[in-house]
């Protein structure tokens, strides 16, 4: 059996599982992020970075955590000088926020928590 590229292309885009947070994913430049939010920050993201607000953007950052246990950061910024990690939540529940408070501590970092695209706006442009 052979599918055509049209049908690889399609079949690539098709999220095969549901969000477990009902959340609705989207996708953008061909990556997918599980949460509109996430995805709109990312373009957002992206225009900041054209209008020279920073140098670079990264990604899914992952953090090691005891207990072989991982967390990832949606975005990390950086800028001349200071670097800002960003997570886009909708819902931000308590294994979350333990995960986040373990990064902060172990890592001695902040981590910003943004809802909308304004507070990724504020947060950025400090």
């Amino acid at each position: 059996m052979s599918i055509t590229s049209e049908e690889y292309k399609e079949l690539l885009n098709k999220k095969k599982t549901k969000n477990k947070h009902n959340a609705k994913g989207c996708r953008i430049d061909n990556i997918y992020f599980p949460s509109l939010l996430e995805g709109k920050c990312y373009s957002r993201l992206k225009d900041l970075k054209k209008e020279g607000i920073f140098s670079f953007f990264l990604r899914q950052i992952p953090f090691d955590l005891p207990g072989q246990a991982s967390h990832r950061i949606d975005f990390c910024v950086f800028f001349k000088g200071r670097v800002l990690f960003i997570e886009a939540k909708g819902r931000d529940l308590p294994l979350g926020k333990l995960k986040r408070r373990q990064v902060e501590e172990l890592y001695e970092i902040h981590v910003h928590v943004v809802k909308t695209i304004g507070e990724l706006n504020e947060v950025v442009k400090k």
